[in-house]
């Protein structure tokens, strides 16, 4: 699946990661671990590991987040990976649930992923 998506889509992909990881507010070390295997298993440059590393430090504009541009193709890839990293740290808050809920339902892949 991860293999199925092209370097903008690898990094667009990132890009959502990393803003679930800011969810609530504080970027845990098992978030970090989750964001290197990623980027490990999507291949990445060593420019686009700089960037993805950037996100963590700063979360991404909200203005390049529009989960309704995912290509329908790609969708349970982008949810699975950001379930992924809500749940990386161990605790899900009632925040970063009711943003997946969202995000799940933008896409419209509840159930189905």
């Amino acid at each position: 699946m991860l293999q199925d998506l092209d370097r903008a889509e690898r990094m667009r992909l990132m890009k959502f990661v990393c803003s679930f990881a800011w969810a609530d507010l504080e970027i845990h070390r098992r978030e970090r671990e989750f964001v290197s295997r990623l980027v490990g298993r999507l291949e990445l440059t060593k420019d686009e590991e700089v960037e993805v590393a950037g996100w963590l430090e700063v979360p991404p504009p909200a203005g390049e987040l529009d989960p309704t541009t995912i290509p329908a193709q790609h969708r349970a890839v982008f949810v699975a990976a950001v379930r992924g990293m809500v749940e990386a740290d161990g605790v899900v808050n009632q925040d970063e649930r009711d943003c997946l809920t969202l995000f799940e339902q933008l896409l419209e892949t509840r159930g189905s992923s």
